[in-house]
Formats: structure tokens, sequence, C-alpha cells
């Protein structure tokens, strides 16, 4: 059994070679475009996830130094601190 087939031009006449075929317009389009969208989703949540980790040891912080000024009344404290820096209270 030889692993090698000779093409006659009649079998070549049926099948399309890949490199002679075009692709659509559309199509690059459409990957142009779920690209573009899978990109700004993954840098959407980027962003908010490093908000959210820099506001946490924000927090952190601001709790930290109230709780050595003011260790009787903390929470009122680091209320306080946060109003004045233009958070909102939670």
């Amino acid at each position: 059994m030889s692993l090698m087939h000779l093409v006659t031009d009649a079998e070549k006449e049926g099948k399309a070679d890949p490199a002679e075929q075009r692709i659509s317009p559309w199509l690059i389009w459409g990957y142009v475009v779920g690209g573009a969208v899978l990109v700004a989703a993954v840098g959407t949540w980027l962003v908010w996830f490093a908000i959210s980790i820099q506001r946490t040891f924000d927090d952190e912080a601001i709790r930290a130094a109230c709780e050595r000024t003011m260790p009787e009344k903390v929470q009122r404290c680091v209320d306080t601190v946060i109003l004045q820096r233009g958070g909102g209270k939670r």
C-alpha cells in the first residue's frame, strides 16, 4: 500500500485549492469587532479590579491610622476621613 497518490487533472478540477479561496470581508470585520469587544471587556474588568484593590488598601490604611489615633471611636474616625476624601458613606 503506497502512501502517495497521484492526482489527475480531473480530480483536481473538483477540489478548490485552499490558497485560492478568498476570505469574506464580513468575516474579517466580524473578527475585528469581536476582538475589540473582547479587549474592551477585559480592559474594563482590569481597571475595575485595580480600583477595588486600591480602595481596599486605602480603607485598611485609614482604619489602621484611626486605631492608632482614636481607638475608642474607630468607625466614626474612618467614616469622617472617607467623607473628607470625597468618598461616599457606607
